[in-house]
């Protein structure tokens, strides 16, 4: 079997042989280069499984190398290496579309690791590979649609690389199913896929939950405990509702994520982790981090790529099959014969508005089919409320509900102020909100 080549592309050639070495170890062919130029001769004379390129060149910067490589050798991993701390060049990297990055002074076990998982982009493990845990029997979102034509093509490349990945979208429109599917496509394959609800967790445990603590750090830790980061080592961390996040742990989790070292409760020492972070929520992020909600550096350090998903009610052609496949598993699950949607009750389901989106959509059929003995499921089985049931056309003719909205805010904030003679400090107190937030508030309505 030919060993993999890598192309290392760094202007000091101590660099160059430190790193030629450490592949070489690992049973990695390696050639060095020391300029842009160079490169690119390189990369269009011969075939390499890899490329490491440090950020300052002489004659360019690890950027435009990195756009090369995406624009004419797609396949190719090409991982950056950066000074120490400096996250913005990383940042600009993974956007360009670089598989990871180091930095320097350069951890050998930290590369080992990188090395290994882009060598893996070549060689994908088989399904006999994959432990169980992580096979998933869930249709890979389904849909005939051209936005979800888009959204299957984005996660193919987004399984290419180590970036963080932040989905958006309402909920029902299945982030977590994304998430796993950007894991199951990747080189973390073989490791573990950890979620977590950031909303579900007691906000007094959650340093201990995402980082673990050290037995007798507090009362009640009677044992060490693991904690989340260090359960997805190697593998990936996908955080869902990170918005509901508070600001204090905001600040730990963008440590963690930067430094890739966390710190148990109690202990003493930090412990190194490799996990590809992939977050998720129903809210509108770029609003919270207005607000002061949301730490504006962490919510540009996970949101490297978004993953926009659609709502059901934008892909409406995407029902019919979509009911298929819940309506099988469904007959599956209970054992029965699989019941068929009536001409009338598809177009019913075509022309809900679906404010739940696809998880609507599957307990709307469970509980049809749990009640109707019948083979055949008709319009009026299905139990859609009246007023809820919208065109996609009249869908689109509520969005001035927004504006309506607004004007109800406005008018709430102004009599607030009013009654408080216009003191800020006691008009949010009344409508309870923090003063930053009234203060964002009145200079979005417009209110002066």
């Amino acid at each position: 079997m030919t060993q993999p080549l890598a192309l290392i592309v760094d202007d000091e050639p101590d660099i160059c042989e430190l790193l030629e070495i450490t592949l070489m170890r690992m049973g990695i062919d390696a050639q060095s280069v020391l300029d842009l130029g160079s490169a690119r001769r390189r990369l269009a004379e011969q075939s390499f499984d890899l490329c490491l390129t440090d950020m300052r060149l002489p004659d360019g910067n690890g950027i435009d190398l990195v756009k090369h490589i995406s624009e004419n050798y797609p396949r190719l991993p090409v991982a950056m290496i950066t000074a120490h701390g400096n996250m913005e060049s990383a940042i600009q990297a993974l956007k360009a579309g670089a598989f990871d990055f180091v930095s320097k002074p350069v951890d050998l076990d930290i590369l080992r690791k990188l090395v290994e998982k882009a060598i893996k982009l070549g060689n994908p493990p088989t399904a006999e590979g994959v432990p169980a845990e992580q096979k998933s029997d869930a249709v890979p979102l389904l849909g005939k649609s051209k936005s979800m034509d888009r959204v299957r093509r984005l996660i193919a490349k987004l399984a290419r690389s180590q970036a963080p990945v932040y989905i958006s979208g309402e909920s029902g429109t299945g982030k977590e199913l994304a998430a796993r599917l950007i894991h199951q496509q990747g080189p973390r394959v073989e490791q573990p896929f950890v979620a977590v609800n950031c909303g579900a967790i007691p906000q007094e445990l959650m340093e201990s939950e995402f980082f673990g603590h050290k037995k007798g750090s507090f009362t009640g830790a009677h044992s060490n405990k693991e904690g989340l980061f260090q359960s997805a080592d190697g593998g990936t961390l996908f955080l869902d509702e990170v918005a509901d996040l508070p600001l204090h742990m905001q600040v730990k989790l963008l440590r963690a994520i930067q430094e890739k070292h966390v710190r148990p409760v109690g202990e003493q020492h930090e412990l190194p982790v490799d996990v590809r972070i992939i977050s998720a929520t129903h809210k509108k992020l770029t609003h919270l981090v207005e607000e002061g909600d949301f730490r504006q550096d962490l919510f540009y350090r996970i949101n490297v790529i978004e993953l926009p998903l659609p709502p059901l009610r934008e892909r409406q052609e995407d029902i019919p099959l979509l009911s298929q496949h819940f309506l099988t598993q469904l007959a599956r699950q209970s054992d029965i014969h699989k019941p068929k949607l009536s001409a009338a009750a598809l177009k019913r389901l075509c022309d809900y508005s679906f404010p739940g989106n696809i998880r609507e959509l599957e307990n709307i059929l469970e509980r049809t089919v749990t009640l109707c003995d019948d083979a055949i499921l008709e319009a009026e089985d299905l139990y859609l409320p009246e007023t809820s049931q919208l065109s996609a056309a009249e869908h689109q003719e509520t969005q001035p509900l927004g504006d309506m909205m607004e004007a109800v805010e406005r008018q709430a904030i102004v009599d607030a102020l009013e009654e408080t003679r216009w003191n800020r400090t006691a008009a949010a107190k009344k409508l309870g909100m923090s003063l930053r937030s009234l203060r964002y508030r009145l200079e979005k309505l417009g209110i002066e």
